[in-house]
């Protein structure tokens, strides 16, 4: 069975410590009240039976022994409320760390459908840690502590029946380690098709549009249905395993107690063992294989959270690339910019995304990028947003290579405009001052006029103030293009990076864009990819790219 604790728990999850130690804490206190319980039931019956003691002079052992049952009631209790916030602790910490280190990765440094991954992983994934921390780990540290308590209490009254409990006892934990390898397999085989479907389906619905145009979306309809019930199988399939494996940790554990009872019945019939003795260890004997029997049910709730967990902490040590730490960066408006002998190879691409490209910026130029689909225009604006790391090659900027500057200070310098811009579900002033937080909202205004957005606020009651749905919901494609031009007119950085900004927009659409792209490349440095003829021109030169030829 895998380890119960993940070391690299305790690392990104500073809240597991105390969480462990409070564990342990109760653990103790609720063996100690199982044995005081135990004992105080076998001295009540004994003497009522054979002793022929009445109510009345029961009366103080019965006090104890609610006040027992009431103090492991209340611990019971405080451990699930300790675990509940324990856990929404951890989840809040993981996620924290898993985003942190996300942004720091950069996009394009992922697996594919790294989307989908990171948002089943910090959402389905993360929440499945409920099982682990509310059921798991508590029921782990009692399987821990608990039996070997009632060992040696009932070894101190019968060693006999001590020996028959440690000899049954170790049963439960083989079959646990048994079933807990299948299962773990089936969970992760369940998080994989999960991620799958979450994957494939965010491909489906960014790709809607030029599916609907193909007459391909419904063709989709049955791709998704047959990954969904590639899931549901798995599903089925882990919870027949959790049904089985619940049925043989029963059996083994109901055979074990009713072996002790049979060996103390016949040594009690035959005068070897006393009545109160054999009581404490009747008593006692299901409480040792108890709690190994509820740890083999609870590993079940936490397989899914735990196989999740793993796959978090493989996306943690992901080394993040080597960042730059000069904090003075030459000002692009006024220094040039050189790039020289640009390689870039993406792992597991047969060819590299960009081959020696080398070309010169002079400061206030704008340089229009043009080439074919898939030459590498997309690939030369992420370097120079330090997005991607070049193999060969450097950019310098003011005779100061980019790989040397802090990332952080470089992209203060920088507005960028990809070719579909995020809108957030916000207001519009929100989503335009997305680069720039402390912005007056004359400030934001002024860039809204600027980007030419004003018979868009005119036309909604709300203006600035209105909301968006999710990824601009209520914005037209060239409404949201327009958003995306004022954020860097708030901006104003020096140095623009503009990745097709008037694709997928229709003629009326592009010449409003347009527009306000000649005011917004006024006097700053440009590096613009372009297709279209109107783009061109907004260029003082032109830089074709060429497709770089596959390998033979």
């Amino acid at each position: 069975m895998r380890r119960a604790i993940d070391a690299r728990l305790l690392t990104y999850a500073r809240a597991t410590r105390p969480f462990l130690i409070a564990l342990v804490v109760v653990g103790t206190a609720v063996a100690v009240l199982i044995i005081v319980q135990a004992w105080l039931l076998a001295d009540i019956i004994a003497a009522a039976f054979a002793g022929g003691k009445g109510i009345a002079a029961l009366s103080l052992p019965f006090t104890v022994l609610l006040a027992v049952v009431v103090a492991r009631a209340t611990l019971g209790w405080g451990r699930e409320v300790m675990a509940d916030r324990a856990s929404a602790r951890v989840k809040a910490q993981l996620r924290d760390a898993l985003l942190e280190h996300v942004a720091a990765l950069g996009p394009g440094r992922g697996p594919d459908r790294w989307t989908g991954q990171i948002a089943i992983l910090a959402t389905r994934g993360i929440d499945a840690l409920d099982g682990y921390f509310s059921l798991y780990l508590p029921q782990l540290c009692l399987a821990a502590i608990v039996p070997v308590a009632v060992l040696i209490a009932i070894g101190v009254q019968d060693w006999i029946s001590a020996l028959v409990i440690a000899g049954t006892l170790p049963l439960i934990p083989v079959f646990m380690a048994l079933v807990g390898a299948a299962t773990r397999e089936r969970m992760e085989h369940q998080l994989r098709s999960l991620q799958q479907l979450a994957g494939h389906f965010l491909d489906v619905v960014t790709g809607l549009p030029t599916l609907k145009v193909f007459g391909r979306a419904k063709a989709q309809i049955e791709a998704v249905g047959a990954v969904t019930n590639q899931y549901r199988r798995a599903t089925m399939s882990t919870l027949r395993v959790t049904f089985l494996s619940s049925l043989i940790l029963e059996l083994v554990a109901t055979l074990s107690v009713a072996l002790v009872a049979v060996e103390i019945g016949l040594r009690l019939m035959g005068g070897h063992l006393g009545l109160r003795t054999a009581l404490v260890v009747l008593i006692l004997t299901p409480e040792a294989y108890l709690p190994l029997r509820q740890l083999g049910a609870n590993y079940h709730a936490s397989a899914e959270g735990v196989a999740a967990a793993q796959q978090v902490f493989a996306v943690l040590e992901m080394p993040i690339p080597a960042r730059g730490s000069g904090s003075e960066i030459p000002d692009p408006a006024v220094s040039s910019i050189e790039v020289e002998g640009l390689c870039v190879q993406y792992p597991g691409r047969p060819r590299p995304a960009l081959d020696g490209v080398s070309m010169s910026i002079a400061p206030g130029e704008v340089v229009a990028i043009t080439g074919p689909s898939g030459c590498g225009k997309s690939t030369l604006l992420a370097v120079m947003l330090g997005f991607t790391s070049p193999q060969t090659g450097s950019v310098r900027v003011g005779g100061v290579d980019l790989a040397e500057m802090n990332p952080d200070a470089w992209r203060a310098c920088v507005s960028w405009m990809p070719q579909r811009p995020h809108l957030f579900a916000a207001s519009i002033a929100d989503n335009i001052a997305l680069g720039h937080p402390n912005a007056t909202m004359a400030q934001i205004a002024s860039a809204a006029a600027a980007a030419g957005l004003g018979d868009v606020l005119a036309s909604r009651p709300a203006g600035l103030e209105t909301m968006l749905g999710d990824d601009g919901g209520g914005l037209s494609v060239g409404e949201r293009q327009r958003v995306a031009l004022a954020r860097a007119f708030l901006r104003e950085a020096p140095l623009l990076l503009l990745d097709e900004p008037t694709a997928n927009l229709d003629g009326e659409t592009e010449a409003e864009v347009l527009a306000a792209l000649r005011r917004l490349v006024a006097g700053r440095t440009v590096l613009l990819v372009a297709h279209r003829p109107a783009l061109v021109t907004l260029a003082d030169r032109v830089l074709e790219l060429s497709a770089v030829p596959v390998a033979a």
